[in-house]
């Protein structure tokens, strides 16, 4: 999915993307778009380890990057987001998400984002979706 575009437009932003270090990446599958993220300490709780806020931050985000590529004239908005956390991640290496989307309907697009670490294991399985708003930006 190529999401080059968005970076210009609406991803260059202030906000909770970029407050969180994520730099969104295109992919050559149509349905597919990813993410990196450092792990430091804007995303890191109390133990150490990264927050489980920061792996749905994420994901929430990519997901909606995704839906606004698909239908660049309307407003994704997230409305559910479930994830589960699988692995810890070390602090100083980044994580990298990949969201496939799922269901494409007219008003709700569902995906799947995978959050990994350096060594590609997945650290948190989430699900996300978006209600697409059919609103002009």
């Amino acid at each position: 999915m190529d999401i080059e575009h968005l970076k210009t437009e609406f991803l260059g932003k202030d906000g909770l993307s970029k407050s969180l270090g994520i730099e969104y990446l295109s992919t050559p599958e149509p349905d597919t778009c990813s993410a990196t993220m450092p792990f430091d300490e804007r995303n890191c709780q109390q133990f150490g380890f990264l927050s489980g806020g920061a792996s749905l931050s994420i994901a929430e985000s990519l997901a909606g990057v995704g839906s606004l590529a698909l239908c660049p004239d309307c407003l994704p908005m997230g409305i559910n987001i479930s994830g589960n956390h699988v692995k810890a991640a070390a602090k100083g290496e980044s994580v990298k998400a990949v969201a496939k989307l799922i269901h494409k309907g007219s008003t709700i697009h569902q995906w799947q984002v995978s959050v990994m670490n350096s060594n590609g294991e997945l650290v948190s399985n989430v699900l996300v979706t978006n209600i697409i708003v059919h609103k002009k930006l």
